[in-house]
Formats: structure tokens, C-alpha cells, sequence
């Protein structure tokens, strides 16, 4: 066959079926799995944006349509301003902006509730090979939060970018239990110091 010639067709016979999606079966998560098995890699997915001056039901719009609960905020693509999650839209922030300003709740914009991508933290990507799903647990729970950035550094020929994603909620589907975010005190005597 050479390179411009048509591939050769037939004609399907009657009774043939689509092909039904397999989805990748991974081995089960455990707390001693590597981390890198529970961070969304933005290198293979496509990263859910929205525009600071999207308004708060068009982004929970957006987040329903597309099943996350958060959304990376980019004025000019590729660079990212910040984030929003669906608690920042249904959370206290709206209606204290709300109050604050004398605006109506449809007067918001993601901007007014987003988060400053300077005020986030982030994991370098260089420690993801050698954690586990248990270091990342500790990490969320250290900062109390449902989503961490996981940054690659520059490189000779690219900038510092976000390369992943890790989200409490795709942890807990993975583990197949939920994650308490708060410190436990394990012994009388940290409950002691706490409370004095």
C-alpha cells in the first residue's frame, strides 16, 4: 500500500455492537501507596478553568457539568490567577461580600470569592515520587484543606507550572474511606495541652 492510497472498507453485517468503555482498572489504593497514585496529573487531564469574571452560578455550573469541585482561574491562558471550590461559592464568603459591598448575591464574580494562587500552598513535584498516599493525608491535615497544588519547578526551557491536582474527595474514592481533616490528639497528655 503506498502512502496516498485509500484504506481498503467493508460493510458492518447486522447484529455488530459498539464497543463498551473499559475504565483502567488500578490496583486499590492503600495509605502506604505512592503518592503519585492519587494526584489528578495535569499533563493527562485537562485542567478545569473559568474566568475571573464568570459569575458564581455560571461556575457551579460549569463545575456540575464537568463533576469537579474545583476550578483553576485564568484570566490568559496558560497562567493561573488562582482557584475557586464549590465552597467558596456556597460558603460564608458570598454572603459576607454581599453584606460588605451592598451587592446582590448575582452581582458576584469568581474573582470576589477566588482564592489568590499567591495565598495557596503547594507540594513540589520533585517529593511526589517518594511520598505516599499517607504523607499526602498528613499534608491536608496539617493545612485543613480539601485540594493541594502540586508544582513543577522551572525548568531550561519552561516556567514553574502546576502539574497536578490532589483532591480529598478522589482520595477518599480511592481508599474507599473518608478522611477526618482534623488532628486528632493521641494521648492526655496533648488533649492537656491543647486545652491549656
Amino acid at each position: 500500500m503506498t502512502h496516498d492510497s485509500a484504506l481498503p472498507t467493508f460493510r458492518f453485517a447486522r447484529g455488530t455492537s459498539i464497543a463498551q468503555a473499559q475504565p483502567k482498572q488500578s490496583p486499590a489504593v492503600t495509605l502506604d501507596s505512592p503518592a503519585l497514585d492519587v494526584m489528578t496529573d495535569l499533563t493527562l487531564v485537562k485542567a478545569a478553568t473559568t474566568n475571573p469574571t464568570t459569575t458564581l452560578a455560571q461556575a457551579e455550573q460549569m463545575m456540575i457539568y464537568q463533576g469537579v469541585r474545583l476550578l483553576f482561574v485564568v484570566s490568559d491562558m496558560p497562567s493561573v490567577e488562582g482557584l475557586v471550590t464549590a465552597t467558596d461559592l456556597r460558603g460564608d464568603k458570598p454572603m459576607r461580600i454581599v453584606h460588605q459591598r451592598g451587592l446582590r448575591h448575582d452581582d458576584l464574580r469568581v474573582a470576589d470569592v477566588m482564592t489568590e494562587l499567591s495565598a495557596l500552598d503547594a507540594i513540589d513535584f520533585a517529593h511526589m515520587g517518594s511520598a505516599t498516599v499517607r504523607n499526602v493525608i498528613a499534608t491536608l491535615k496539617k493545612f485543613g484543606r480539601q485540594h493541594l497544588l502540586v508544582a513543577q519547578s522551572a525548568g531550561a526551557q519552561s516556567p514553574q507550572r502546576i502539574r497536578g491536582l490532589i483532591s480529598k474527595a478522589q482520595i477518599e474514592r480511592q481508599l474507599g474511606t473518608p478522611i477526618d481533616l482534623t488532628e486528632i490528639a493521641s494521648s492526655f497528655a496533648e488533649i492537656g495541652q491543647a486545652l491549656t
